[in-house]
């Protein structure tokens, strides 16, 4: 199983997307592929960016512009989730007493 994908792979993987549509997305920035000598190779992520785009662009007709607005959100979003985990983990290295204070101070706000 390969996690590199030509521009031939992802139109065949990713069953909704047409030539044009990939091209249209990597122009506006929505999938940004590697770029080698040979062309764009897409990763796994790209594929599964792939998937919600045409998603959102076939099943609620929204279009590139409304496609990047959602996007980033989504971005943000996952990026909050990231940062979120790793004041978890950090805050569970944390000693128990100092673990309590900070969860006091949180129940505060």
């Amino acid at each position: 199983m390969t996690d590199r994908f030509s521009e031939d792979d992802v139109v065949t993987t990713v069953t909704r997307l047409t030539r044009s549509q990939l091209v249209s997305f990597v122009e506006g920035e929505l999938v940004r592929p590697e770029r080698e000598s040979s062309g764009y190779i897409y990763r796994r992520v790209d594929i599964a960016r792939l998937e919600l785009l045409c998603d959102l662009s076939h099943d609620l007709d929204l279009d590139e512009t409304a496609l990047g607005i959602v996007i980033s959100l989504i971005d943000q979003l996952h990026a909050a989730r990231q940062d979120l985990a790793t004041m978890a983990r950090a805050i569970d290295s944390l000693p128990a007493d100092t673990q309590a204070q900070i969860m006091a101070a949180m129940k505060k706000t």
